[in-house]
């Protein structure tokens, strides 16, 4: 007679770690009974957080067209002051941003400038560790929204990611992020999904462990049977994209492609930020495709049905210009600006919509001198792009010089940290000191 699958040994054979299970792709073939119970309140604030990885060059972003060392700088890469979409302060947005520049001149966009961390590291690694765990003296096993997390009820569906892999910036001490593979990702039904589900029942006598990952299976079906139904309003992912671009974000992160997403260290590259379908029926503007469009029309869909979460993580990969910079980083930021741009003026008509906030950033920026193959190297400071109809818009932090420069960088102006410090207290309405300790001060970068 073969053995009765009980919970307990079922977690001993697999091996399944709390955090791990935690942070699996969770399926969306039903998200939406959560959201009918307990629909998010209108005005709430909701944190939608666009990583660009690679290292995004913010000086040809947000461009100082007019000043010489610029042009010095970069004499093939530079644009000329009648290229950039004029700002005011002597700079421009790059001429790929014209649904930013729309934002921008409507003060629905602020840009921080400046943006990084102390004593800069040119890895793409060790920075984007840096920036999603907000912890720059020492590696950290949490990410800064994990620790909100801990801190905030430890629910899954308050964070949840729409990349490919769960990113560290999810991963809490006691709980993780909820994963919405924006591709698709079924669970089991019938007799089978019965006895998965099952397997979250409590049981007598066992171990913290077991206990926490069991309740994992329990929020993965919660995850299920509340977010899904949000991709019924968008243009689906075809499997093969998605699957492509989680091929692309394992090999980023120089691991393993784990069927359950679980894997949280990689990103996509150039090829996974360029694939996928095209935006969805619900608001992208004409001309809004790709990854990223899709994955913001699933955001506000979600949003629209009340979903519970508080947090989005959405990304775009491809900023890693060593070569050929000017055409790939304007084509790249023409996506972004796109997707970005038709997302938050879908939000700002609707009720649920108008306290969402976007955040776009960047692991490092670029150094100020191009290299000998029109491109630039891995710098430091850059911008941050803060964008929605309760954000005050404008130029926040000083401009770094281009001549005042440490080793050919730019020298930071603005922690990225106080960033993170206004959107815990003035978005999610929490107190950041808890998250990111002692000494942040916030910016005025969201009306209240």
């Amino acid at each position: 007679m073969a053995p009765v699958l009980n919970r307990r040994r079922f977690l001993a054979y697999s091996g399944a770690g709390a955090v791990a299970l935690a942070g699996a792709g969770y399926g969306i073939d039903a998200l939406v009974a959560r959201a009918r119970l307990t629909p998010l309140t209108p005005g709430t604030g909701v944190l939608v957080l666009l990583t660009l990885y690679g290292g995004n060059d913010g000086l040809n972003t947000v461009i100082p067209a007019g000043d010489p060392a610029y042009q010095s700088a970069r004499p093939e890469l530079a644009y000329a002051e009648s290229d950039v979409l004029p700002l005011g302060d002597g700079l421009g947005l790059n001429p790929g941003l014209t649904g930013l520049k729309t934002l921008w001149d409507n003060e629905h966009l602020a840009i921080v400038r400046g943006v990084s961390y102390p004593q800069p590291d040119h890895s793409h690694f060790r920075s984007m560790d840096i920036w999603q765990t907000a912890s720059p003296q020492s590696p950290s096993s949490t990410g800064w929204l994990g620790r909100w997390l801990d801190a905030n009820g430890r629910d899954p569906l308050h964070a949840v990611s729409l990349d490919p892999v769960l990113p560290p910036l999810l991963a809490g001490a006691t709980t993780a992020g909820a994963a919405l593979p924006a591709g698709g990702l079924n669970l089991p039904t019938g007799a089978l999904g019965t006895a998965f589900r099952a397997l979250g029942d409590p049981a007598p006598g066992e171990t913290v462990a077991q206990a926490t990952a069991a309740r994992a299976i329990v929020d993965l079906h919660r995850t299920a049977g509340t977010l899904g139904p949000a991709l019924d309003h968008v243009t689906p992912v075809t499997r093969s994209s998605y699957a492509q671009r989680r091929r692309a974000a394992a090999k980023a992160a120089g691991t393993p492609n784990t069927a359950d997403g679980a894997n949280a260290t990689g990103a996509p590259d150039a090829a996974g930020g360029a694939t996928g379908a095209a935006g969805a029926k619900g608001g992208a503007k004409k001309g809004a495709t790709g990854q990223l469009a899709h994955e913001l029309d699933v955001v506000a869909a979600c949003i629209e049905m009340g979903a519970p979460t508080r947090a989005y993580s959405v990304s775009m990969g491809g900023f890693d210009t060593h070569t050929g910079e000017r055409a790939t980083q304007q084509r790249l930021l023409t996506e972004v600006d796109q997707a970005v741009s038709a997302f938050v003026n879908r939000m700002a008509t609707t009720a649920r919509g108008r306290g969402v906030v976007l955040v776009a950033y960047s692991e490092f920026g670029r150094r100020v001198m191009a290299n000998a193959n029109q491109g630039t190297d891995h710098g430091t400071a850059s911008s941050v792009f803060v964008a929605g109809a309760t954000v005050r818009g404008g130029f926040v932090g000083d401009q770094p010089s281009l001549t005042d420069l440490t080793d050919g960088d730019l020298k930071v102006t603005t922690d990225f940290r106080d960033v993170y410090a206004t959107l815990l207290t003035d978005v999610l309405n929490s107190d950041p000191e808890p998250i990111l300790g002692p000494g942040r001060r916030t910016l005025p970068l969201i009306a209240t």
